[in-house]
Formats: C-alpha cells, sequence, structure tokens
C-alpha cells in the first residue's frame, strides 16, 4: 500500500475516532462510511437493518460472489487516552476498534477497486450495532442475502496482545456464545441509622455477586470453557439511605449449548435463593444472546494462505477467546472465516474495552490488505 493511502486510512481512523455512536445510533458514522463510498465513486445502500451501509463492487467475467464485513459502533465508555483525536462525546468510545475496522474496509474497497485482476462480485458490510444490539441479525432480518447475495464472508478484529499485524486464523471455534443477563432485587427503604427497618438489598447483591461466582467453580465441569462476570451494579441515590433496589448486570460465556443452559438455569436459582434468604424478590431478565463464532476449516485455510500470499505474516496457533462477535450471526448462514490482527502491545490498559485503548493505525494497511486478499482469494477459487 503506498503512503498517500496509508495516511488517508489513518484520516478517516481517527475522525471515527473522535465521533463515536452508540450501537442503533450510527447516523453520523454511516453517512461517513457513505461519503467515502461516493468519493471512491463505488455504489451503495444505506439503511440496511438500521444504519447499515452495504457497497458493491462488481467486474464481469465470473459468477462468484464473497463479502467483507466491519463493524461501525462504539461502547458506553468514558474514554481517557488524552488523545489529540479522543472521543468529542462524553461517555462514548471507540474502545473495541470498530473505528479501525470501519477505516480497513474502506482501504480494501480502494485496494479492490485499483486492482484489475480479479472478477466477480464483492459486497462492502458495514454493521451497526454490534455490540450486544443485534446488527447482524438486523441485516440479515433485512434481507441482506436476499438483497445482496454472496457465497462466502470475511472479517476481521485487532487483537491487543497479539504482534502488530500478525494474522492469525483458526480452524473452528474463535469466539464463544454468551447471553447477557440483569438481576433486580427488591428489598424495603429506609434510613441508613435503622437498617433493622429496612430490608437491605445491597447487602444481598453483595452476597449475589459472591454467590454467582461459584457456578462456574463448582457446576461447570472443569473440561469446559466458561466464564460470568458482574459488569454493573446499580443501586441507591445517597449516602444515608438504604435504597429500595439493587441490581447487578453482566454476562456468560461458554461453547456449548448445554453450559450456557446451566449456567443460565443456575444463575436464576441462585438469585432467587439469594433473595429470599433475605426476605426479598429477586427480578432475573436475560437478553442479548450470542452464538459461538465457528470458522469454516476451507474458508479459514483460504483466507490464511492468502494472507501469507500478499506478504503477511500468519499464525494458526492461538486457543479460542471466551469473548463473542456479532460476525456468528453471519457464520451462521454462510460459509466464511474471522481472524485476528494483532494490535500490538496491550501494556498501559489498552486492551479491548479499556478506557485507555486506541486501535494501532499502523496496521491498517495490513487489516486492508487481508481483507482484499481474502475477497481474491474466495473469488479466484
Amino acid at each position: 500500500m503506498d503512503d498517500e493511502t496509508a495516511a488517508t486510512l489513518g484520516a478517516w481512523r481517527r475522525h471515527l475516532h473522535a465521533h463515536p455512536e452508540l450501537s442503533t445510533e450510527e447516523r453520523e458514522t454511516a453517512a461517513f462510511v457513505a461519503a467515502c463510498l461516493a468519493e471512491l465513486k463505488i455504489p451503495f445502500v444505506t439503511g440496511v437493518g438500521g444504519h447499515g451501509v452495504v457497497a458493491t463492487l462488481s467486474r464481469p467475467g465470473s459468477d462468484r460472489s464473497v463479502a467483507l464485513r466491519a463493524d461501525m459502533d462504539a461502547l458506553p465508555i468514558p474514554e481517557e487516552t488524552n488523545l489529540a483525536y479522543a472521543s468529542t462525546r462524553p461517555g462514548v468510545m471507540h474502545a473495541c476498534g470498530h473505528d479501525g475496522h470501519t477505516a480497513s474496509l474502506l482501504g480494501a474497497a480502494r485496494l479492490l477497486l485499483h486492482d484489475t485482476t480479479w472478477r466477480g462480485t464483492i459486497r462492502l458490510i458495514f454493521q451497526p450495532a454490534e455490540e450486544g444490539a443485534g446488527g447482524a441479525r438486523a441485516m440479515l432480518a433485512d434481507g441482506l442475502l436476499e438483497r445482496f447475495p454472496f457465497e462466502r464472508i470475511f472479517a476481521f478484529h485487532n487483537w491487543p496482545g497479539l504482534e502488530a499485524g500478525t494474522v492469525m486464523l483458526h480452524s473452528g471455534p474463535v469466539m464463544a456464545a454468551g447471553q447477557r443477563f440483569g438481576v433486580t432485587l427488591y428489598g424495603k427503604a429506609g434510613h441508613a441509622a435503622m437498617p433493622h427497618l429496612a430490608r437491605d438489598p445491597m447487602v444481598a447483591a453483595a452476597h449475589l455477586l459472591l454467590g454467582l461466582q461459584s457456578i462456574i467453580s463448582r457446576e461447570v465441569s472443569p473440561l469446559d470453557a466458561a466464564v460470568l462476570t458482574v459488569g454493573m451494579i446499580e443501586g441507591g441515590n445517597a449516602p444515608n439511605q438504604i435504597p429500595e433496589t439493587a441490581t447487578l448486570r453482566g454476562t456468560f460465556r461458554g461453547y456449548r449449548d448445554e453450559v450456557l443452559a446451566l449456567v443460565g438455569a443456575s444463575l436464576r436459582r441462585v438469585a432467587d435463593g439469594v433473595a429470599a434468604a433475605f426476605g426479598m424478590t429477586a427480578d432475573i431478565t436475560m437478553q442479548g444472546i450470542a452464538i459461538a463464532t465457528i470458522n469454516a476449516k476451507t474458508e479459514a485455510d483460504r483466507a490464511a494462505a492468502a494472507a501469507s500470499a500478499a506478504g503477511l505474516t500468519v499464525r494458526r496457533d492461538l486457543p479460542p477467546s471466551m469473548t463473542s462477535e456479532d460476525f456468528a450471526w453471519f457464520l451462521q448462514r454462510t460459509p466464511g472465516a474471522f481472524a485476528w490482527i494483532g494490535n500490538g502491545p496491550s501494556e498501559g490498559g489498552r486492551d479491548l474495552h479499556s478506557p485507555h485503548y486506541d486501535f494501532n493505525d499502523a496496521i491498517l494497511p495490513t487489516a486492508a490488505t487481508y481483507l482484499a486478499s481474502a475477497a481474491q482469494a474466495a473469488l479466484a477459487e
């Protein structure tokens, strides 16, 4: 990739980083993507499954088709990077690198546009609402496969801790299935100095937080992978009051449906039991179902070979992760592969979903090249 293109991708990425939007709210992001595609003179359709954008590159001479996908949404995390291009929206940040994914797909579009060696049809899918809001399912429900048919699909996620620019491809499982949950404990409000006249949901929440951890350690087989994390505790409005309610929100993940069913049932039992022990009731909700991301071996092998042929460093040896990825819904309907591309060192809290995270602009040429190469390899089969 030439220096001018690399600089353009960096400028695009930093613009997106400075203007993050939450899931289902990606209006400006979609408009920016559309403007870039219009500048490249690539035809596109907006409003697919919400704020999704689908562009199409096509050349006569083949009836083969392939899709490349990038996600666009940000997270409700206050940024603490102090970068010159830090988020301009308080409490919202690109803490997972979707700004880099979007810029990389635009870069792949630019590379493919100027490469005359391929034939067929390439769909460029800019997906909204990846972060637990069902963006992939919304696009599928809006007729993605019928309106913009393709035979295979490829995508990537940046991976902090993996050497910058290294492409990692799994043959099989890549990321876990999972579900989000919420538990609200209903107690009795009262004065902080008279706890005997109240039912304190904060104390019950503390017991529940610890009790939930025993599900993984004492109910799930040590031979099965599973994790349960409480990421939010909400309760109280004043330091001298016992509140009426306390809410815990979190997620649990695993690879087998039986394990997820076990964890979900146990979570309900433990929450109801803790609430009863403290003379309270519990309201339990489950939402945001994620399925496991599983690569098709043929597509993973093809993408790895294409990346190697393009001069990229490829690995095949890392274990899968307990993170989840909305791209799994596309893989459920169409063969494809999901890669990790190293973002470089993660020291200083620069991990995914950290307020100190930042996408590494140095890997933009690698990511764009990987996507373009995977598409070309699929078309040339």
